[in-house]
């Protein structure tokens, strides 16, 4: 049940949701919610059948940045208080709370915009945005820009494939693999410019020169469950400015 409400939500509902999210990480003044925001997004994500990917992208856009942005904070900004000593190695209190709340901030930042991209289709939210006003070129070129970096990914794999059917080595240490890009990028940039070439020609094709309103095929409609997950978005950013607001006045 709770499977297929959130599955048949409308796609601009969708990025309410995420947004809504996002402005509550940076309302609550507790740090903690930012990283519980990673397990809210997953629960999200695990309905639509795309937790495996969701957490895979969050890992990887998290990981690393957390460790240096910890290293950097608590190791190399001195304070009075000392948390930790380690020979001579010394892990200040104050650079460790700034490094929380920081990457709490990130951290949602990632887990909502990932999990955006996983729940919501581009070409549905496109459509979504023409349908409230936004101009048809403007949505389609939105619509491409969304879609460039997985075109492009898939294009990369096609040229890698290509080239290792050709022979060339694109497995190995750093060296072999940077050595390996240098043919992959040339063909991945003529392709491009060949791909927007040929997107000029789908919008004449499409008739976005004539100046027309134009007709959707497969029309998108809110429905009553829409209306009561706004309501219920608008509840809870209420709630959480009351409750930064009665943190201050402690």
């Amino acid at each position: 049940m709770i499977k297929n409400f959130l599955k048949n939500l409308y796609p601009l509902t969708k990025f309410y949701l995420a947004v809504s999210l996002l402005i509550s990480a940076f309302i609550l003044p507790n740090y903690i919610y930012g990283y519980l925001l990673i397990l809210i997004c997953g629960i999200i994500v695990y309905f639509y059948g795309k937790l495996g990917i969701y957490l895979k992208r969050v890992f990887f856009s998290l990981f690393f940045l957390t460790l240096i942005i910890f290293a950097v904070q608590g190791l190399m900004i001195p304070s009075n208080e000392i948390m930790a000593k380690f020979g001579f190695i010394t892990v200040y209190k104050a650079g460790i709370i700034t490094a929380a709340k920081l990457t709490s901030k990130i951290s949602a930042l990632v887990s909502t915009v990932t999990m955006l991209t996983l729940v919501s289709k581009a070409k549905e939210f496109t459509v979504a945005l023409e349908k409230k006003g936004l101009n048809s070129k403007a949505a389609f070129i939105l619509l491409l820009s969304l879609q460039m970096i997985p075109e492009m990914k898939k294009q990369s794999d096609v040229i890698m494939d290509s080239q290792r059917s050709r022979g060339v080595e694109t497995e190995g240490n750093v060296f072999v693999r940077f050595k390996a890009l240098l043919p992959v990028f040339i063909p991945l940039v003529l392709g491009s410019i060949v791909n927007t070439e040929e997107r000029a020609i789908t919008l004449e094709a499409r008739g976005f020169s004539i100046g027309e309103k134009r007709t959707i095929l497969n029309e998108l409609k809110e429905t009553k469950n829409d209306k009561i997950v706004k309501i219920i978005l608008v509840i809870f950013l209420i709630l959480c400015i009351a409750w930064r607001i009665l943190w201050v006045l402690k």
